[in-house]
């Protein structure tokens, strides 16, 4: 049961803090407006392959980075959680998204899949502080195995939204769509708090 909670929990977590629905938003806007269906889906399929690889170089290098510069586990955990708050602001907010538009309007569509829709707006550091403090939690392969299904979930989540992000345009529309990033904002913000408050007592404690 345990174990099934904490999938959960990280499913929701990825799935809010990547936010495909907003970042699916954001491609549209950095995209060319006469973009047809199968480019979108090429730009859909590197943007996922790039978040994919990302995700697997932070897991194997995690510890090794923590260990480096030695970085106590409760300390990335507040200084991740400020990072995921100021997110969770700017999600909340609304804003950001029209700066990244104006500076990358120059580029090729596909040239934009990798960066900046892959890295660093998909896969940013929020993502990446989240994805080495939940492997520092796990205690088993089987959680480590559980930990990596629950990116894939929201990896493919995430190509299927972006694949089909001009359909989603048109239904939801602008308002749907910034009305479910701010909700995102929201999880991400309460989810920053609780690393914060958790980083801190175990600092603490370990202190006093």
């Amino acid at each position: 049961m345990e174990l099934f909670q904490n999938f959960l929990q990280q499913t929701i977590t990825f799935f809010a803090i990547m936010d495909p629905i907003g970042v699916s938003a954001i491609a549209l806007s950095l995209l060319s407006p006469n973009i047809t269906k199968s480019q979108i889906a090429t730009i859909a399929k590197k943007s996922t392959t790039t978040i994919l690889v990302a995700f697997f170089v932070v897991l194997i290098t995690g510890d090794l980075i923590l260990k480096l510069f030695g970085i106590h586990e409760d300390s990335l955990k507040v200084m991740g959680g400020i990072i995921l708050l100021l997110m969770a602001i700017t999600m909340v907010r609304g804003i950001g998204s029209e700066k990244r538009s104006k500076n990358e309007n120059n580029k090729n569509d596909e040239e934009l899949a990798i960066i900046p829709i892959g890295i660093p707006i998909a896969f940013g550091t929020g993502l990446f502080t989240t994805i080495i403090i939940y492997k520092n939690q796990v205690s088993s392969s089987v959680e480590i195995f559980s930990l990596v299904v629950s990116f894939c979930i929201n990896a493919l989540i995430f190509y299927l939204v972006l694949k089909n992000s001009i359909y989603i345009k048109k239904y939801l529309g602008l308002t749907g769509q910034n009305i479910i990033t701010k909700l995102m904002g929201l999880i991400v913000g309460a989810l920053s708090v609780q690393f914060i408050i958790s980083g801190i007592v175990h600092l603490t404690k370990g202190y006093l």
